[in-house]
C-alpha cells in the first residue's frame, strides 16, 4: 500500500515550493555564465595582432564595500534596511595576447550580480534556523527572490511555444485557408520565425527574417545544396500524394542549380549591387538567419534543407488531412522561461557590451602608447549597471515588460503565490478565449482556479502544489549517440 506520508514529505515542503527559481539560478551560476563566455571566446580588437583570451568565470558570495573601503559579507536583511543590491562580485580570466606573446592569466573583476536568497552562492544557505534569526530572517522564507535596492524583486515564470518545433496551421488569406508549418528557431537569445505555407496550385513559398517577401520553396533548399529533383522529393516524402505536390512545384521551379539559387536568392538580399556581394551576402543570410538552432556555419545548411523538407510534408500533410493543426494551447506545446534563462538573456547582452566597452578602452590606451592592462581597461559599472536596472524596473532585454515584479509581501501565502506565478505573453486587450480556457494538459501543472479576474483572468496563472519541472538539454550528442545505439540511422546516411 502507498504510504502517504512518502509523497506528503515530498512535496509539502519549503524545500519544494520555490525549488523551480533555485535550480534555475544554480544551473546559470554553474553553467550558463561560462555559457556566455565560452559563447565569445575571445575579444578581438583593431590593435595589430592582438586580442583578449578569456577563461573561467566565478561568482563570488555577496559582499559590501563600506565607505572606509574594507569588504565584509553581506546578508539580505542589511541590504533591505540600507536599501542595498544583494549581489555578489564577478571575476573573468582574461589574458591579453600580443602577436606570439601572452601576458600573464589575470583574474578581473567585470561586475556585480544579484544573487537569489537560498542559492548555492547566497550567505545564508548552509545557516541553522536561530543562526537565520540572528541576522533578521525567517527561517519559514522560503528564498527565490532578489533584494535590489532594497526592493524584494521576484523574477515571473513566462510562458512560451516551445522554440525549435514544427507546429502546423491555417491561416486566413484572400479568403481562403492555407497551410502553414511554422518554427520558432532560437539560438544564443536569438529568436528568428521561419514559415514555409503552401501558396496558389500547391507552390510552396518561405520566409524568414531579413529577406522580405518569400522565397520559393524548391529555390531555396537548392541554395543550401540539395540539388537533384529525386533529392528534393526523397527528403520531402515517400508518400505518392505529397510526391505529386512535389512535382508540380519542381515543375514551377525558378532555379535548376545551386549557382543559380544563390544568384536569385542574393538579388532579392542585395538588389543592385555587385554579383560577387550578392552572392556573399545571400550565403551569410542562410547561415546566419534561416534556422539558427542547426547551425550557422557552411556545413550545417544541408542539415536545414532537410528540415525545411519536413516542415515541407508537415504543411501537405495538413492538407491531406493526414494529421490536425496543432494546439497552441496544448502545454507540451509550450516551454516556461525560468529565472535562470532570463538572467542568462540579460548576463549575455550586458557582457556584449562590457566586451565592447573593453575592445574601444584597450585601443585608446594603445593611441596614447600605453601599457596595455586587462584590470586597468575592465570598467565593471558598464556589466553591473546592465544587470541591476533591469532587475529594478522590470524592462527586460528583448522589449519584454514586467519580467520582475515587487514581491507581494501582504502575507505568507501571497509571497508563495507570487513566487510560482506563471504569465503568458499574450496581449491582455486581445480576447483570446482559447488561450484562457482551461486546457486538460494543465492538469496536475498549472493550478485550476488561482487566477485573477479582470483583464488577466487565465493569462496569469499559478503552478499546482505537485508540479516539477524538468529541464531542456542543449547537449544533442548524447542524444544523438543513444538513437545510433537504438538503431535510427539518420536521412544522410540513405544518400537522401
Amino acid at each position: 500500500m502507498l504510504d502517504r506520508n512518502v509523497l506528503y514529505t515530498a512535496y509539502f515542503t519549503k524545500d519544494k515550493l520555490v525549488h523551480h527559481h533555485i535550480n534555475s539560478f544554480n544551473e546559470f551560476i554553474d553553467r550558463g555564465l561560462q555559457k556566455v563566455i565560452d559563447e565569445v571566446g575571445i575579444i578581438e580588437t583593431n590593435i595589430e595582432d592582438t586580442y583578449v583570451r578569456l577563461g573561467r568565470i566565478h561568482v563570488d558570495r555577496p559582499m559590501v564595500r563600506e565607505a572606509d573601503g574594507s569588504v565584509e559579507r553581506l546578508y539580505p536583511n542589511d541590504a533591505r534596511l540600507r536599501n542595498l543590491t544583494y549581489s555578489s562580485p564577478i571575476k573573468l580570466e582574461m589574458t591579453i595576447v600580443e602577436g606570439e606573446r601572452e601576458k600573464d592569466m589575470v583574474d578581473a573583476e567585470i561586475g556585480t550580480l544579484p544573487i537569489m536568497l537560498m542559492s548555492k552562492v547566497c550567505n545564508m544557505v548552509d545557516l541553522s534556523a536561530e543562526e537565520m534569526v540572528t541576522y533578521g530572517e525567517d527561517p519559514m522564507d522560503p528564498g527565490g527572490y532578489f533584494v535590489v535596492n532594497g526592493s524584494e524583486r521576484v523574477i515571473m515564470t513566462l510562458e512560451d511555444l516551445a522554440p525549435n518545433k514544427i507546429l502546423v496551421e491555417f491561416n486566413q488569406r484572400y479568403d481562403e485557408n492555407i497551410e502553414v508549418a511554422k518554427v520558432f528557431s532560437q539560438r544564443q537569445g536569438y529568436r528568428s520565425l521561419v514559415i514555409v505555407e503552401r501558396g496558389k496550385k500547391s507552390i510552396l513559398e518561405v520566409s524568414f527574417p531579413s529577406v522580405s517577401g518569400r522565397l520559393n520553396f524548391v529555390t531555396l533548399v537548392r541554395a543550401l545544396g540539395m540539388e537533384t529533383d529525386m533529392d528534393i522529393v526523397k527528403a520531402v516524402s515517400d508518400n505518392p500524394e505529397i510526391i505529386k505536390f512535389m512535382l508540380e512545384n519542381l515543375e514551377e521551379a525558378e532555379v535548376s542549380t545551386n549557382d543559380e539559387a544563390l544568384e536569385k536568392i542574393g538579388s532579392r538580399v542585395a538588389a543592385g549591387q555587385a554579383k560577387e556581394y550578392q552572392r556573399k551576402r545571400a550565403t551569410y543570410v542562410l547561415d546566419r538567419y534561416l534556422l539558427p538552432h542547426i547551425g550557422v556555419d557552411e556545413g550545417d545548411r544541408y542539415a536545414k534543407s532537410l528540415f525545411l523538407a519536413r516542415m515541407a510534408e508537415a504543411c501537405f500533410e495538413l492538407a491531406l488531412n493526414h494529421r490536425g493543426e496543432d494546439d497552441k494551447d496544448h502545454y507540451s506545446n509550450k516551454r516556461l522561461k525560468l529565472s535562470g534563462d532570463l538572467m542568462e538573456d540579460l548576463f549575455r547582452v550586458a557582457f556584449n557590451r562590457l566586451t565592447r566597452d573593453i575592445k574601444y578602452q584597450l585601443e585608446r590606451a594603445s593611441m596614447r602608447n600605453r601599457d596595455l592592462n586587462v584590470i586597468t581597461t575592465v570598467r565593471a559599472d558598464v556589466l553591473t549597471e546592465r544587470m541591476i536596472h533591469p532587475l529594478a524596473t522590470g524592462n527586460w532585454v528583448g522589449g519584454r515588460t514586467g519580467v520582475s515584479q515587487l514581491l507581494d509581501r501582504t502575507d505568507y501565502m501571497a509571497a508563495l503565490s507570487h513566487l510560482r506565478r506563471v504569465i503568458s505573453p499574450l496581449s491582455r486587450s486581445q480576447p483570446h478565449f482559447e488561450a484562457r480556457d482551461l486546457h486538460a494538459t494543465q492538469w496536475g501543472r498549472i493550478c485550476p482556479s488561482e487566477t485573477p479576474e479582470g483583464p488577466n483572468c487565465g493569462l496569469v496563472k499559478n503552478f499546482a502544489q505537485a508540479v516539477e519541472l524538468s529541464k531542456g538539454t542543449e547537449d544533442y550528442e548524447d542524444v544523438r549517440r543513444m538513437l545510433y545505439e537504438m538503431g535510427v540511422i539518420p536521412m544522410g546516411d540513405y544518400g537522401g
